[in-house]
């Protein structure tokens, strides 16, 4: 009996030429959380109005305009995951922000937003291959002090069913980030230099 591979992941930038590839992904996946697009880091956010076409179309027109980076992990043709990332102006709603604000000292040069892996690909390395490319491209663009945004695994009870949508702690911890604060019970500000 063969026994199983590991897959060999791509990365690309969100771009125009790659929309499609991601649109793809987000559609197989109910919009991601019912509609989000990836759009609720983003200045809009996902307010009580927002729908899954507006935030569709948000998403498209901040590809247009050049304002969203986000890296797309491939297997073979078919997108599986990606990793946003994106100045704090770009990127500005995060989680906890009177918490994250409390004990703030600098802003980070940049910021890693949603991490996703889609539906049939999780536990194969997607998230690990898409923050690999996103601090790569980062350190393309000149480097700088980079903020995570994870949740604590260890010493919590299994989230049964649970998506962490900025990834877990050590993901990051594997990448070299370091706690900075806790910003709720299983949220922590992580921080690293990537030079350039």
């Amino acid at each position: 009996m063969a026994s199983p591979t590991t897959p060999t992941f791509t990365t690309r930038p969100l771009d125009a030429d790659t929309w499609k590839d991601f649109a793809a992904l987000v559609e197989d996946n109910n919009g991601i959380w019912g509609g989000c697009w990836c759009m609720g880091f983003h200045p809009e956010g996902l307010g009580q109005d927002s729908t899954a076409e507006g935030n569709r179309q948000a998403k498209r027109e901040h590809v247009r305009k050049g304002t969203a980076h986000q890296i797309l992990v491939f297997d073979g043709g078919d997108c599986v995951g990606w990793c946003q990332y994106g100045a704090p102006a770009e990127l500005p709603n995060i989680k906890n922000p009177k918490a994250y604000d409390r004990e703030l000292t600098e802003l980070p040069d940049w910021r890693i937003g949603c991490v996703f892996t889609g539906k049939g690909h999780r536990r194969e390395g997607v998230a690990r291959a898409a923050v690999g490319g996103a601090l790569a491209a980062i350190k393309d663009a000149g480097g700088g002090l980079v903020e995570a945004y994870p949740e604590q695994v260890a010493g919590r009870k299994p989230q049964q069913g649970a998506y962490f949508h900025t990834g877990p702690e050590d993901l990051f911890a594997e990448f070299g980030f370091e706690r900075d604060r806790q910003i709720a019970k299983w949220r922590w500000v992580m921080r690293r230099h990537v030079r350039p």
